[in-house]
C-alpha cells in the first residue's frame, strides 16, 4: 500500500515517525523503492540499486541517530560503499567494487540512515550537467528536457522528486550548489575539510572537494553536519572548531548581518534577466528582514589568475587520479575508455610542467588570502549561483559537443561557485525563487571559513520568510 504520508516530511520528520513507530524503516524504504522504480524511467537519477540490502538493513538493528530509519542515497563518486560498485560515471572504472565504507559513509549509517542505492553523476565530476555516456542521461524532475545539474544532479533529482528526502553529494567546483539551485533544494557546501574524507583521501588531497548532502529543509541539512562534521583522528587539517550545534543556530536570529552583495563574473558576463530578478528580489527581502546590504560592483581580485591556478592544480590531481586507477585496475585508460571531455583533460593534464603546478599551488595560496580578506568587511556576501536558469538536456552535452566548445558553454551557465572551493569557505545555495517557465533558480550565500554558523541563522530566517517547502515539481510523489 505504500506510505502515503513519506513526501510530507522531511527525514528528521520521517525519523520522528519511526521513533513514535507510526512507520517502520522497512515502509519507508519500500515506498523510497517504489518512487524510484515510478520516476527513475523519466529521471534516470537512481543508477545503483540495493533494494535486498536495504530491506535486511531496515528490518534489522538500526543505529539509533538522528535519521533513524530514512532512506539515502550515495552519489556513485570517490565515496565507497563496501561490496558496492563505483564507476564515477566512467567506463573505465566499470566492474570496480569497493572493498570497504569510506568513514564518511560509516557516519552516515551511524545516523541510522538505510543505504538504498546509488546517485547518477557526470564522467569524474567534471561537467556542470549530469549527462554522460556511461550512466546516461539525469533529468530534472521540474521539467524533464532540462538539466539537472552537475555534478550531484541524480542526487538533486531524487530529493527534488520526493524520491528521497535528502541524499549525499560531493562539490569540487559547484557541484552541491549548482544542482541544489537547479532542482529548488537547500545545497551547503561546507568549510574544507569539515566532513572526513579518509581513510583515502587522495582524492580530497588540494582541497577542493568537499561532501555533504542536498536537502529540502534547512534543519536536515545542519542536523546532518552536526552529525557527520567532526574531524577524523588522523586528519592533518581540521577545521576551525564550531561554537555550538548547528541545530541550535537554525534556532537562533541571525542578528543584523552585513551582506555584500554582487553579481560580478570573470568573464564580465550579465546575469540572465530572470536570474537577475530573483537576486533583486532576494535583495530586497534581505534588506527588508533588517540586514545592511553592502552592494560590491567590482572585487579587486584577478579571478583568471586564480582560474589558471586552478586549472593547472585540478588538471595535476585528475592525472594523479587516472594514474592511480591505473594501478588499481591494471590497465592503462584508452581512448574508447572515456568520453572526450574527461580524455581531453587527461591527456592535457600529462602535459604539465612542475614548475606550472607549483605555481598554481603559489597563486592559489596568495589569491584566496586576498578573498578572504573581504570579509573584514561584511559577513555574508550574495550572488546566484549560477548566470541562467537550467540549461536544456543536450546543450552541455560533453558526448557530443567538442571539450573547447563545451567549456565556452558553461561559462554562460556557470561561474559564481568555483572560488569558494579554493577559499574552503562555506558557501549555500537557497531555492530563493522561479524562472518565468516555472524553472528553480538559487541563489549563495558565503560566510568567513568555519562559519557555516552565520549561514544556518541565515537560511533559517530566509526559510521562513521566503518558504518553499511546499513547491512541487512536475515528477513528483
Amino acid at each position: 500500500m505504500g506510505f502515503a504520508e513519506y513526501d510530507r516530511h522531511d527525514a528528521l520528520g520521517l525519523a520522528h515517525l519511526v521513533r513514535r513507530k507510526e512507520v517502520s524503516p522497512l515502509e519507508l524504504v519500500d515506498e523510497a523503492i517504489s518512487r524510484i522504480e515510478k520516476h527513475n524511467p523519466k529521471l534516470n537519477a537512481v543508477v545503483y540499486k540495493a533494494y535486498d540490502e536495504a530491506r535486511t538493513t531496515a528490518k534489522g538493528t538500526l543505529a539509533d541517530g538522528p535519521f533513524k530509519g530514512v532512506p539515502f542515497l550515495i552519489k556513485d563518486i570517490n565515496l565507497p560503499v563496501a561490496g558496492w560498485p563505483m564507476t564515477n560515471g566512467s567506463k573505465f572504472l566499470e566492474g570496480y567494487r569497493s572493498n570497504q565504507d569510506a568513514e564518511l559513509v560509516k557516519r552516515y549509517r551511524a545516523s541510522g540512515v538505510v543505504l538504498t542505492g546509488k546517485t547518477n553523476t557526470p564522467e569524474f565530476g567534471i561537467p556542470g550537467t549530469t549527462e554522460g555516456r556511461h550512466l546516461g542521461v539525469c533529468r530534472n524532475p521540474w521539467n524533464p528536457d532540462y538539466s539537472s545539474g552537475g555534478s550531484s544532479g541524480g542526487a538533486a533529482s531524487a530529493v527534488a522528486s520526493g524520491i528521497v528526502p535528502m541524499a549525499h553529494g560531493s562539490d569540487g567546483l559547484g557541484s552541491i550548489r549548482i544542482p541544489a539551485a537547479q532542482c529548488g533544494l537547500v545545497g551547503m557546501k561546507p568549510t574544507q575539510f569539515r566532513n572526513p574524507g579518509g581513510p583515502d583521501d587522495r582524492n580530497r588531497a588540494h582541497g577542493f572537494v568537499v561532501d555533504h548532502v542536498l536537502t529540502r529543509t534547512v534543519r536536515d541539512s545542519a542536523a546532518m553536519l552536526d552529525w557527520t562534521g567532526t574531524p577524523e583522528d588522523d586528519a592533518p587539517y581540521a577545521p576551525v572548531p564550531k561554537a555550538r550545534p548547528y541545530m541550535e543556530e537554525i534556532e537562533t536570529p541571525p542578528g543584523k548581518l552585513r551582506i555584500a552583495f554582487s553579481t560580478e563574473v570573470p568573464r564580465g558576463i550579465a546575469p540572465h534577466p530572470d536570474v537577475q530578478a530573483v537576486f533583486d528580489s532576494t535583495v530586497k527581502l534581505l534588506g527588508e528582514l533588517g540586514h545592511t546590504m553592502i552592494e560590491k560592483k567590482h572585487f579587486a581580485i584577478d579571478w583568471k589568475a586564480l582560474y589558471r591556478a586552478q586549472a593547472a592544480v585540478s588538471g595535476a590531481m585528475f592525472a594523479a587520479s587516472i594514474d592511480d586507477w591505473t594501478k588499481v585496475l591494471g590497465r592503462e585508460p584508452r581512448e574508447e575508455d572515456m568520453e572526450p571531455l574527461a580524455w581531453a583533460s587527461y591527456r592535457g593534464s600529462k602535459g604539465l610542467t612542475s614548475s606550472q603546478i607549483g605555481t598554481g599551488l603559489q597563486n592559489l595560496r596568495l589569491i584566496s588570502r586576498h578573498i578572504l580578506a573581504l570579509w573584514r568587511e561584511f559577513d555574508v556576501l550574495l550572488s546566484p549561483v549560477t548566470l541562467a536558469q537550467p540549461p536544456r538536456i543536450g546543450h552541455l552535452d560533453p558526448v557530443n559537443v567538442e571539450p573547447r566548445e563545451f567549456n565556452k558553454r558553461q561559462s554562460f551557465v556557470f561561474g559564481y561557485t568555483p572560488p569558494f572551493n579554493m577559499t574552503g569557505q562555506p558557501s549555500l545555495s537557497l531555492p530563493m525563487g522561479m524562472s518565468s517557465d516555472k524553472l528553480p533558480i538559487g541563489m549563495m550565500f558565503t560566510a568567513r571559513y568555519s562559519d557555516e554558523a552565520t549561514l544556518f541563522r541565515l537560511a533559517a530566517q530566509l526559510e521562513q520568510a521566503s518558504p518553499w517547502r511546499d513547491r512541487r515539481p512536475m515528477v513528483w510523489g
